[in-house]
């Protein structure tokens, strides 16, 4: 075989690759576009406890830390400024929607140690479980909330200051997880 016979051979492979890997983030975003995050700036008034510059890692699906979720403005890994308020949440991606989540969307916040395709010292990432709207698709039936977890790295400060932080924002008792 020639060397532009093989060359070939290769680049139809990649090509095909890459075609395999498309098809797939499309049909995983329109599996997860039922998903609808909470956009928004924190209220007038509301007092900034603590401000963390990070990472923004993934958002997958409840205790699954390996199941990628391709929710639109958390689709990628990006850079995030975490700012914790005493009204809720606010994680700031850049070219994204400012995301909001009240504490009563904040289910437990705890350390951890692998999401996806990250895996860190133990407890360095901020896992975030909170209640994500489920909007209507393809006439289903299917409003209301389920749980997804939200993965952080903190830059500047511990994942354990994070965690302190958001702790007053939830009701239920934390933990670590590896």
């Amino acid at each position: 075989m020639s060397f532009e016979g093989a060359l070939a051979i290769w680049v139809a492979l990649a090509l095909i690759a890459l075609a395999l890997l498309v098809w797939a983030w499309i049909r995983r975003s329109r599996r997860d576009r039922r998903f609808t995050v909470p956009v928004g700036d924190a209220p007038t008034g509301a007092t900034v406890l603590a401000a963390f510059p990070g990472l923004y890692v993934a958002t997958t699906a409840h205790e699954a830390p390996l199941e990628r979720l391709a929710i639109k403005s958390l689709g990628f890994r990006s850079r995030v400024d975490i700012v914790v308020t005493d009204a809720g949440l606010v994680l700031d991606l850049p070219g994204q929607p400012r995301i909001f989540l009240t504490p009563d969307r904040i289910v437990d916040v705890a350390q951890s140690t692998v999401a996806i395709d990250r895996v860190v010292e133990r407890d360095g990432l901020v896992r975030i479980a909170w209640r994500i709207d489920l909007t209507p698709v393809d006439g289903t039936q299917n409003n209301g909330t389920t749980i997804v977890d939200s993965y952080l790295r903190p830059q500047n400060a511990s994942a354990r200051a994070v965690v302190d932080a958001l702790r007053p924002l939830t009701t239920t008792p934390t933990g670590t997880d590896a």
